[in-house]
């Protein structure tokens, strides 16, 4: 049964001199892995080699989910020529798609995160801005895959985070999947200490517009931190994406 959709590459690796197996995120099949025979030829059918981050609609037949998809049509549209232009945007992009790539199932339609994905990647394009779409985008990547951390509250203790007082002591913790008060701290081995600006942003993402670079950069590696410790290993892009 050949099945239409709307996708974005993830993943492309040489399967043979002219063929790739590729992995995209659609729309209504969510994650999807297929063999692209001849798209490397010159005058393949796919206009040439499928590159990661190149969007448009596909087909492709999925009659056993327990082998790989053929993909039989691949109708690119313009895309994302912005990122060619832009490094750290380019590399954020490349990290949102290993995330997506790791933390959600074959098969397994996500429509709102493939919305998300979508307008993260047609947006970046200033270093400053791209930084805060990419928080949010992650934090509605954990949303939508139920592991959306707490960040309103102490998970343990559900002692309200009140944004007026900058000079408390707040931390996060992976293993809690949320905030932590300094009362509660000492039960999280595995905690990150947060300054109160990091914190009220987190508590509050409308803040995110007006935080500096500074601010931006530890928010990013906390989620780094709290990413790794899901995958159980770090992602191979994060080492691009924040300032040491």
């Amino acid at each position: 049964m050949l099945t239409k959709d709307t996708a974005i590459c993830i993943r492309a690796v040489d399967y043979s001199e002219t063929s790739q197996v590729v992995t995209f995120f659609t729309r209504a099949a969510g994650k999807i892995s297929a063999i692209a025979k001849g798209s490397k030829r010159p005058k393949s059918t796919f206009d040439g080699p499928i590159e990661m981050l190149s969007y448009g609609k596909i087909v492709f037949s999925n009659s056993n989910k327990e082998k790989l998809a053929i993909l039989t049509e691949f109708e690119q549209q313009p895309g994302f020529t912005h990122l060619g232009n832009n490094l750290f945007a380019l590399n954020c992009a490349s990290f949102a798609a290993e995330l997506v790539n790791n933390l959600t199932d074959d098969y397994d339609p996500h429509p709102q995160l493939f919305d998300s994905f979508l307008q993260f990647l047609q947006r970046i394009q200033d270093v400053r801005d791209t930084l805060t779409l990419l928080i949010l985008f992650q934090l509605a990547l954990l949303k939508e895959i139920g592991l959306q951390p707490i960040l309103n509250a102490c998970v343990n203790c559900k002692t309200i985070y009140d944004i007026r007082y900058t000079i408390y002591e707040v931390y996060f913790s992976s293993s809690a999947n949320g905030l932590i008060c300094r009362n509660c701290e000492g039960n999280f081995p595995d905690r990150i200490r947060l300054t109160g600006t990091a914190a009220n942003a987190l508590s509050n993402l409308k803040l995110l517009a007006d935080a500096d670079e500074k601010t931006l950069n530890e928010i990013e590696k906390v989620l780094i931190y709290h990413f790794t410790e899901l995958l159980h290993k770090p992602p191979k892009m994060a080492k691009y994406i924040v300032k040491k």
